[in-house]
């Protein structure tokens, strides 16, 4: 098993999406990289915190590349927006990268290169070694199996799509 952290804004649609992806084994939604020891909500809605609302993602890569993964992590953020996606604004949603193998940094900039060529913008999505990652409270878990009709700035489609993917 592999684990890969990404930040896309709100966490809960990232997480429902990302668990739905055959090979994706495991995800657990949580702060990633703070500056203060042990965040919580309350500490970023309060700009307590510099930590990202961000996904845990443990996969097996026999099923599912990190390319793979990072290729569909990109259909649903906007990777030149600063601190925003969708409705939500503030330095907890910027879209972000974390690694924890250093051997994945190379996979990692090759997909941004690619992904550059599809933007006439800069891409504003971070990439940074995992300094530290703070699993975020129970309520937040799997926010939007327990919550179906929660907010999302995921677009419902791509969680078909999602479902539905299938390594080539």
């Amino acid at each position: 098993m592999k684990q890969i952290y990404l930040a896309g804004g709100c966490f809960w649609g990232v997480q429902h999406y990302l668990s739905l992806i055959e090979g994706i084994k495991e995800t657990i939604v949580g702060y990633a990289n703070s500056d203060i020891l042990s965040p919580s909500y309350e500490d970023l809605k309060a700009h307590r915190s510099s930590a990202s609302e961000t996904v845990m993602v443990s996969y097996d890569e026999n099923q599912i590349s990190l390319k793979e993964i990072l290729d569909l992590y990109y259909l649903i953020i906007d990777p030149t927006l600063l601190d925003q996606q969708g409705h939500d604004i503030g330095h907890q949603y910027r879209t972000g990268i974390y690694y924890v193998d250093e051997d994945d940094l190379e996979i990692i900039k090759n997909s941004i290169s690619e992904l550059s060529k599809r933007y006439e913008k800069p891409i504003l999505t971070e990439v940074l070694p995992l300094d530290n990652f703070t699993r975020a409270e129970e309520y937040h878990q799997d926010y939007l199996y327990k919550n179906p009709q929660g907010y999302c700035h995921v677009d419902p489609k791509m969680f078909e799509i999602a479902k539905n993917y299938k390594k080539s």
